[in-house]
């Protein structure tokens, strides 16, 4: 498969790629667990079938000491034991905020009383921005039909400085 179009060649598409990706820069300063923010980020992914995505988030995740086993069981967290009851919350956060559309509530009630429980209030700010900015990124590469499978871990924090 071969991308549609690529932003980073295109004037206009690169000035709006490098200020997204700042934004991303917000949320690695935040006090959010760096494993949290890929776990959430690579399960969204999933929801939106963003390959170019997945291969990112799973990558930089290994090359930040994500094991294996935890990345391969992220569909299936809700049937796994190796997510603590906080990344759960948080799963179940970006989960319903990437499905908005299947549910008229959209992120439910119990779910939020998780995330309160587990998360501070900036904690929690970052993970409604985690769900925001992910969504985002995967409507631009599916979008655009960026291909997953040839990322290298730091290769999007080189494109865009």
């Amino acid at each position: 498969m071969d991308a549609r179009f690529n932003l980073f060649e295109n004037e206009f598409g690169s000035k709006f790629a490098k200020r997204f990706a700042n934004v991303g820069l917000v949320l690695q300063q935040s006090s959010l667990p760096k494993a949290t923010q890929e776990l959430m980020t690579l399960r969204a992914s999933q929801i939106n079938g963003c390959g170019w995505c997945i291969d990112m988030h799973t990558k930089e995740a290994a090359a930040s000491g994500e094991t294996a086993l935890r990345l391969n069981l992220v569909a299936a967290w809700r049937e796994s034991s190796v997510f603590t009851e906080a990344e759960r919350a948080a799963l179940a956060l970006a989960e319903e905020g990437t499905r908005l559309a299947d549910a008229h509530q959209g992120v439910s009630e119990e779910t939020w009383a998780q995330v309160r429980k587990h998360y501070d209030d900036d904690q929690t700010a970052a993970l409604v921005c985690v769900v925001a900015l992910i969504n985002a990124a995967n409507r631009l590469a599916v979008i655009t039909r960026m291909p997953g499978g040839s990322y290298e871990p730091g290769m999007l924090a080189t494109a865009v400085n």
